[in-house]
């Protein structure tokens, strides 16, 4: 198939803080060395942002470096952080822990509560006043590799196949985007970013990547809640399960909340979308949500494993940035600041190495070693082992977690991790999760709040979530853990057909999906590949 070729010097697939960061600085210091490069960012989204997901209480230490005058610029910060405290919640009651008895990762005075939607745009009008090109509407399909294994760029995918794989009138072939260097930028469980670890083998002896699903809701009260940050522990979640809430307080009445579950739990009937459902119904949400009405709703994995899950950050041909490579302080729940250094210290690094013909590893590895030395890699050290701990059940990762803060992160050692989908327990054909009932006004069925991610997909083309073994659905996975992807997936994408003509099987409704990745990362036998679509997705407005 005859394909256009399209040639850049930098190619940067996936247009969030780190992405965006990383060209920005890479733009400023091509300009600074009379270096003429071409530089372009795609991103899978319709629009920069539309995909873009977050709490978020952003540290802003990495965009203050980036932009020294960044409030004076007109970046989007929602509101400072005033107040902030921890809720610990039983069924029915709370304790308020503020101030000094408010556990130091939750004190947030001095940090901006932001929209990464806003945030994203804004840094996108930034990168195009640098002179990088920024095109949104463009999804990376396939790594390119050259006959020595270099990366060399990657090709978008085709448009204009029907749900058979077969070319419509309006086909059009993927391009192929050539680059000296192309940078994976994709964020949480970033496609290409998962074939690229699979070839060039990037995490051999480093711990698998855990993840979090972090479900979030946007929505619009009768009273106002500015500058207040709390989050909250404890109930609905049990010991086996890490996670707990967030109440971010925004102007014009809005409030941002949400609910983060780890997914290391090994109960194949959990349900993470009703989880924070119920979370809602304690009587202090309930009290701080009455009068109010839901505006936006979206999902997201979050990658929690830290600084012994990162991927190896450079190669011939390639860096990787930001959540794709693990940057994530899952003490702190913040990620944002560290993706934004990431790309920075990326761009310092492929500046000399773009000097040369060809960007090999040798070069690009000044990447990693800068990582070394910087407040990144100081702050992700302290927190090394934090994760860890709590798969030795909650107990002794509370434990151990508050030792090794009282000690600067000074505890030894390197704790190993399971993955994710390898701590499923074979619970049978009658696991389910315990019923919930929605009332449409506090509580939510999954429907309904998938209409409120605003996510739309063209029907007729082929299905992005390719579940390479069908058979092993109705084989093993009913019988050993009752096809738990229908609990799982925040949007209701995946249904278990009980009865009917051609017997049980997978129903996969595509139209729904969020883009969020939880079943490419908790399917236990591995077998559902999340690829791009030909387009479409969520619409996070100010999420």
């Amino acid at each position: 198939m005859e394909r256009e070729t399209l040639e850049v010097d930098v190619l940067v697939v996936g247009a969030g803080p780190a992405g965006l960061s990383f060209a920005i600085q890479l733009a400023r210091l091509g300009k600074e060395q009379n270096q003429e490069l071409g530089i372009l960012v795609l991103d899978k989204a319709e629009e920069f942002g539309h995909h873009s997901l977050s709490g978020a209480v952003l540290d802003p230490k990495a965009v203050l470096e980036l932009f020294p005058q960044a409030r004076e610029e007109g970046f989007p910060v929602q509101a400072e952080v005033e107040d902030d405290a921890l809720w610990i919640l039983s069924r029915q009651g709370k304790h308020e822990a503020r101030g000094l008895f408010c556990p130091e990762p939750f004190r947030n005075h001095g940090n901006w509560i932001v929209s990464l939607n806003e945030t994203v745009k804004w840094l996108a009008e930034k990168a195009e006043a640098e002179g990088v090109e920024v095109y949104p509407g463009f999804a990376g399909a396939e790594v390119l590799q050259d006959e020595s294994g270099a990366v060399i760029g990657v090709r978008t995918v085709d448009q204009g196949r029907d749900k058979n794989g077969e070319p419509k009138s309006t086909f059009q072939p993927g391009m192929d985007i050539q680059a000296r260097l192309t940078v994976f930028a994709e964020g949480t469980r970033g496609s290409l970013t998962k074939q690229l670890i699979a070839k060039k083998k990037l995490m051999d002896d480093r711990n698998p990547q855990v993840w979090a699903v972090g479900v979030k809701e946007l929505w619009e009260l009768p009273k106002s809640l500015e500058g207040k940050v709390y989050h909250t522990a404890g109930w609905p979640l049990g010991k086996a399960v890490y996670g707990g809430g967030w109440i971010y307080g925004l102007p014009n009445n809005q409030v941002s909340i949400g609910f983060v579950m780890a997914m290391d739990h090994g109960d194949p009937g959990f349900d993470y979308h009703a989880t924070m459902q119920r979370w809602k119904t304690h009587p202090n949400m309930r009290e701080l949500l009455e009068g109010g009405k839901l505006i936006r709703y979206g999902a997201k994995t979050i990658p929690e494993g830290g600084l012994f899950s990162m991927t190896k950050l450079a190669g011939d041909g390639f860096l990787i940035v930001g959540d794709s490579a693990g940057f994530m302080n899952t003490r702190r729940l913040k990620g944002i600041h560290l993706a934004m250094k990431s790309g920075m210290l990326a761009a310092q690094a492929a500046a000399p190495a773009l000097a040369k013909e060809k960007c090999l590893e040798q070069d690009l590895a000044a990447y990693e070693q800068s990582f070394r030395q910087s407040w990144a890699y100081e702050e992700l050290h302290k927190v090394r082992n934090f994760r860890q701990g709590f798969q030795k059940g909650f107990t002794y990762g509370f434990l151990r977690a508050g030792l090794d803060m009282m000690l600067g992160g000074r505890l030894p050692g390197r704790l190993k991790l399971q993955s994710d989908h390898a701590r499923y327990r074979k619970t049978g054909a009658a696991t389910a999760p315990t019923a919930l009932s929605f009332d449409g006004k506090l509580t939510f069925d999954k429907l309904t709040d998938v209409y409120a991610s605003g996510t739309q997909h063209e029907e007729n083309q082929p299905c992005h979530l390719v579940v390479t073994d069908p058979n092993l659905c109705t084989e093993r996975c009913t019988e050993e853990y009752g096809n738990p992807c229908q609990h799982f997936c925040p949007a209701a994408v995946y249904e278990w057909r009980q009865e009917g003509e051609e017997g049980p099987g997978l129903i996969i409704n595509a139209s729904n999906c969020v883009h969020c990745k939880t079943c490419d990362i908790a399917d236990p036998y591995q077998i559902i590949d999340w690829v791009v679509p030909e387009g479409g997705g969520p619409v996070y407005t100010g999420m």
